[in-house]
């Protein structure tokens, strides 16, 4: 397999530290809010990862943290903790906003078929191993105390900027700007282990330490639970792109200054997902989440396809008519599955070529598309229909978009819907409002419009000679 390796930019054989053994570990969210499904595009993709690894015969432990403590609205130690900005605005305590978006998180991540990491970490949960990792550094004189905090000293590592397409000028900006407000601070890149000296007066969440009542930083958490769990080398971190700076580097410096060796060799990030704003952020407002799309009539898995229609490594732009296209694409799909009979036995000389055309699609840096590709390709191949559900079963092992499972529902039902021709002249008006509200660029009237037809179970496709839709049953 090779994998593209943020770390070196380039792509590379994989090759794990011991044969046969993947230990991954993948950034959990800050449950202070529902997450968007920008942050949830990354996790599809890492799941993905993760189940062709399996797929492809290998054990894999993967860890994920919970970050319910020491995330700041500013990834330079600066602003507000996010945890205490969700307790303010629900009114309730940091520990309940805690537990509602991690179930809240794991609930999504159910819906989309990602599968629960084989650990999964609370930071809250090892405070004690934060502290000791923050000793050993103090120890090695790899940070420092000053002003009742706890820094990483920057300036005693070789290369600070280990990513490729870092530079001080271009990534510290957010840094830069805290230098003013952190006095403490010997370097503009040091930054916080451990919280005394909090400007927040009412900050919930605070353990005794050598250096005083306080709370971890959010960078020694991912470091300390990775090596507590891991051990002392890692084989893929996985996160998003704006995971990679500072929070990454952060942690690499850390782990590294602290183990004394390297300690990641493969680094994986998923790159963002735009709209019409731009990269889709909770700062913004109004942003889009599972349930809000299930409230708009579509299936959690078109979301997750139309995610695996594109690479990992691209920026992703939704809209509701590109995820339209995705769910009649879902929809064909399952129906033309639904077709095949389920008699008879598979062909296994017959179905290995296309098996080794999936492991080369998705051992070539995780070429979901591709992977599709292969997967329709199945459905035109002159093989029987038992070797065809073989190879969807197989493949959806690591697609996971619950294809046979539809399948086989929707073969018990009729494939459409019948409607009346009132009703068929209604939704064609409707249509028609809709492009002219578009073309007039009135997007609220056409967002009302496509919410009515969604409600309605209205599938829509734009082609060259206008729009095809049908109705699902």
């Amino acid at each position: 397999m090779e994998l593209y390796n943020t770390l070196t930019q380039k792509k590379e054989e994989f090759v794990p530290h011991t044969p046969g053994q993947v230990k991954m570990y993948t950034c959990g969210p800050t449950v202070y809010h529902y997450a968007h499904i920008g942050n949830l595009r990354s996790y599809i993709m890492e799941d993905v990862l993760e189940k062709y690894l399996r797929w492809a015969g290998y054990r894999v432990d993967r860890v994920m943290n919970i970050t319910d403590v020491g995330h700041l609205s500013s990834d330079a130690d600066t602003g507000e903790d996010k945890m205490l900005a969700g307790a303010k605005r629900e009114h309730k305590t940091v520990l309940e906003i805690a537990k509602f978006y991690t179930d809240a998180f794991f609930a999504d991540c159910e819906k989309l078929r990602i599968r629960k990491p084989d650990t999964v970490v609370p930071a809250t949960t090892r405070i004690p191993d934060f502290i000791h990792m923050v000793e050993a550094l103090l120890e090695k004189g790899y940070a420092y105390e000053a002003g009742g905090n706890v820094y990483f000293d920057t300036s005693k590592l070789e290369n600070y900027y280990v990513f490729g397409n870092q530079s001080g000028e271009d990534l510290a900006v957010g840094v830069r700007d805290s230098v003013e407000e952190d006095a403490n601070k010997r370097n503009k890149t040091d930054f916080v282990l451990w919280f005394t000296k909090s400007k927040f007066e009412d900050q919930e969440l605070k353990w005794q330490s050598p250096w005083g009542l306080g709370y971890p930083g959010w960078h020694i958490e991912c470091s300390a639970i990775s090596v507590k769990e891991l051990g002392e080398y890692l084989d893929i971190h996985c996160g998003g792109i704006d995971n990679a700076f500072p929070h990454h580097t952060n942690e690499i410096a850390q782990s590294e200054a602290y183990l004394g060796h390297t300690w990641c060799k493969y680094w994986f990030h998923v790159l963002h997902l735009n709209d019409a704003r731009g990269k889709m952020s909770k700062s913004k407002g109004g942003f889009l989440t599972v349930s809000l799309l299930e409230e708009k009539g579509y299936n959690p898995l078109v979301y997750r396809l139309f995610c695996l229609q594109s690479h990992y490594r691209k920026p992703l732009t939704f809209s509701f008519d590109s995820l339209d296209n995705a769910a009649q694409a879902y929809q064909k799909l399952v129906q033309r599955i639904a077709s095949l009979s389920k008699e008879g036995q598979p062909d296994e000389t017959a179905i290995q070529p296309y098996r080794e055309r999936f492991a080369a699609a998705l051992g070539n840096d995780l070429n979901t598309s591709l992977g599709l590709t292969v997967l329709y390709d199945v459905l035109k191949a002159d093989l029987s229909d038992a070797s065809k559900r073989a190879l969807i079963q197989d493949f959806d092992q690591v697609l996971s978009l619950g294809l046979l499972e539809a399948a086989d529902q929707a073969a018990q039902k009729p494939a459409g819907k019948e409607i009346s021709p009132e009703e068929t002249a209604e939704i064609e008006a409707l249509i028609q409002k809709r492009a002219e509200a578009r073309k007039a660029k009135d997007w609220a009237t056409a967002d009302a419009i496509r919410d009515e037809l969604a409600a309605r179970h209205v599938v829509m496709k734009d082609t060259a000679n206008g729009v095809e839709w049908h109705v699902e049953g």
